[in-house]
């Protein structure tokens, strides 16, 4: 495994960045003109936007600035898909969401899923934090498997 460290630093800037502006800007946690929000943006949303922006594009780094023959193992870019999800419900308007309206009203969204938002928040960091355990351990298995002997293999004197 070998980092090919200008593609890594580039992916890395464009994707956070695309990140922060497909979640943030429809979620009006970035302030514009195409979208507004029905309930202020909560002290959390903007950390959390910025934590999952930059796990997400480390994650995506860790794909296309990295050179070796590591696949992409189907579990790290599940939960890298759902941890970026996770983030889009966390920091959403609930009343503005239309499948949480859809789920649960109005008065639903205000009552039950605004209040467990921190959580998926949280949930979201997670997520994203697994998946770039998962990404690293696949990353890492070449070089430790190169080290580490075979159980079979001889003794030295």
């Amino acid at each position: 495994m070998t980092v090919a460290w200008p593609r890594f630093i580039i992916t890395f800037i464009l994707a956070a960045l695309g990140i922060a502006l497909l979640t943030g800007i429809p979620t009006d946690v970035i302030p514009n003109t195409w979208f507004t929000r029905m309930t202020p943006v909560q002290s959390y949303s903007v950390p959390v936007l910025v934590v999952v922006s930059l796990l997400s594009g480390f994650l995506a780094a860790s794909y296309l600035g990295v050179r070796g023959g590591v696949c992409a193992t189907r579990k790290t870019t599940t939960a890298g898909a759902a941890g970026a999800a996770f983030s889009w419900f966390a920091i959403g308007c609930p009343v503005c969401n239309k499948l949480i309206i859809l789920a649960l009203g109005a008065s639903g969204a205000l009552t039950y899923f605004a209040p467990i938002q921190p959580w998926l928040a949280v949930l979201s960091i997670v997520t994203l934090m697994v998946s770039l355990g998962w990404r690293w351990w696949a990353l890492t298995a070449a070089s430790r498997q190169a080290i580490v002997p075979p159980a079979n293999a001889p003794s030295l004197p």
